[in-house]
């Protein structure tokens, strides 16, 4: 595991940054447990092979300040307190064991760093590959493998740095609950998701949008079993990039679970890795129209080695093009396909606020 800085490279005039540390093995999962040290090993061999086109970025833990501009200082004292006492379950799915609470800090900092140095031009784009991940942990309460949300402590951090427009991309196949949670009354900072549905946890249904001033500051596409590369790519022609055009960050964070990948053991999604070359390219773009192509990945789940690994060079490989790559057109709205009725679903709900929903 590691990114060497590079020289000049005639290959690429990209600045693509990673952040690696060989403490995110420490935080160690019960046997059979599917969010495992191990995950990095696949994550971190596509890194690798690519070392000598990115540049390295030092991981370094959160603050407390950062964290609690999340979460209550209650939670942060019960994960403290519970990796002293690990190992120990907080609930059927979501483990700690004694490095545990110095690893998340590591990994909610990390992600803070990568966003810091995308706004910040010290590179194009920055990938943090992280562990535990982070979308599912709420303001008090860890759940779904994750104990702090590291997007969320990124994105807020930006905010509270001067940042005033944040779009988080979620492509994980289970819902970022927390991060939609910690956002869904702030019109400064638009979650957009696409997730397996309905799967664990059970949130993020087509009618949640927001509430109050961020009515419309989240836009959930919640999508049924067995979508792949043609339903990716088209929702993210046809709804990420109307929605992007009408809110006009300035930096996108993505939550970058691989976990929709077809190899995948807890979900039944069909993406490939040229699936995730086509949605890493729209975001790329959508970044480099929008917001000067700034754009940091935090790793989130995914936990086939073979869908780690291709999903994770795919990623790369659409960062470090020295030109974008536009993707082809998205697939025909065909009368009754899945396309045309999670796109028209979406429409239904947020199209007065985003006109060209549902345009190729």
């Amino acid at each position: 595991m590691g990114a060497t800085r590079r020289a000049d490279d005639p290959r690429t005039s990209r600045r693509v940054m990673v952040v690696e540390h060989p403490r995110f093995l420490d935080h160690r999962s019960p046997q059979g447990h599917p969010e495992r040290p191990e995950r990095l090993f696949a994550v971190g061999r596509a890194i690798g092979e690519r070392a000598d086109r990115l540049e390295p970025l030092a991981a370094r833990p959160a603050e407390l300040d950062e964290i609690v501009a999340i979460h209550s200082a209650d939670h942060v004292r019960g994960m403290e307190v519970a990796a002293r006492m690990a190992p120990a379950h907080l609930d059927p799915d979501t483990y700690v064991s004694p490095a545990s609470y110095d690893v998340a800090l590591l990994a909610a900092g990390s992600a803070v760093e990568a966003a810091r140095a995308v706004a910040a031009g010290r590179c194009d784009a920055a990938f943090a590959a992280v562990r535990p991940p982070g979308h599912h942990a709420e303001a008090s309460r860890a759940m779904g493998f994750c104990l702090f949300n590291n997007v969320a402590i990124a994105a807020r951090a930006l905010r509270r740095e001067g940042v005033e427009r944040v779009l988080i991309v979620d492509w994980d196949v289970h819902h970022g609950n927390g991060t939609q949670h910690a956002f869904e009354d702030d019109p400064n900072v638009l979650f957009f998701s696409t997730h397996q549905f309905p799967f664990y946890p059970g949130t993020g249904d087509f009618v949640e949008a927001g509430r109050g001033r961020g009515e419309h500051a989240t836009v959930n596409v919640p999508l049924p079993p067995g979508c792949g590369d043609d339903d990716y790519t088209g929702v993210f022609r046809r709804v990420l990039a109307p929605v992007a055009f009408g809110f006009r960050p300035e930096l996108i964070l993505v939550s970058c679970g691989f976990d929709a990948h077809r190899d995948d053991p807890l979900a039944s999604m069909e993406l490939t890795g040229a699936g995730y070359t086509a949605i890493t390219r729209i975001v790329r773009a959508l970044a480099e129209e929008l917001c000067e192509g700034r754009v940091a990945f935090v790793l989130e789940g995914g936990y086939a080695p073979s869908g780690l690994y291709e999903a994770t060079g795919a990623v790369l490989d659409a960062l470090l093009e020295s030109e974008p790559t536009r993707s082809g057109s998205a697939r025909p709205l065909e009368p009754g396909s899945t396309l045309r009725h999670v796109v028209d679903r979406v429409a239904a709900v947020h199209r007065r606020h985003y006109r060209d929903l549902g345009a190729a």
